[in-house]
């Protein structure tokens, strides 16, 4: 298993989450996060505010997914139509364990 982890611009949440449960993704997590990062000054969503505090709001979109689905669903999300172009990051990790209680 692994965990996919998306940080994007607040304004395509929608979109990302759309595509997942289009390609049938049996679940994700979205959570509203800040952060710092280098493209925090290009940034052309940031409000003044954004610009004086030094954090960005974002959104974190946590995918559990078996390995072999990771590499379909970014190939999804890197299409053209998807919309996320150049609104956020995301990196895979191992999962150890994985359940439910």
């Amino acid at each position: 298993m692994k965990n996919l982890v998306l940080i994007v611009n607040t304004s395509v949440v929608q979109s990302i989450t759309d595509q997942l449960r289009a390609l049938d993704v049996p679940g994700f997590t979205v959570s509203h996060v800040e952060g710092h990062g280098a493209h925090t000054a290009a940034d052309q969503f940031l409000s003044a505010r954004d610009r004086v505090v030094g954090f960005v709001p974002r959104v974190r979109v946590d995918v559990v997914l078996p390995a072999e689905r990771v590499d379909a669903v970014l190939d999804a999300l890197r299409q053209p139509g998807a919309g996320l172009a150049g609104h956020g990051v995301y990196w895979v990790a191992p999962v150890e364990q994985f359940g439910q209680f």
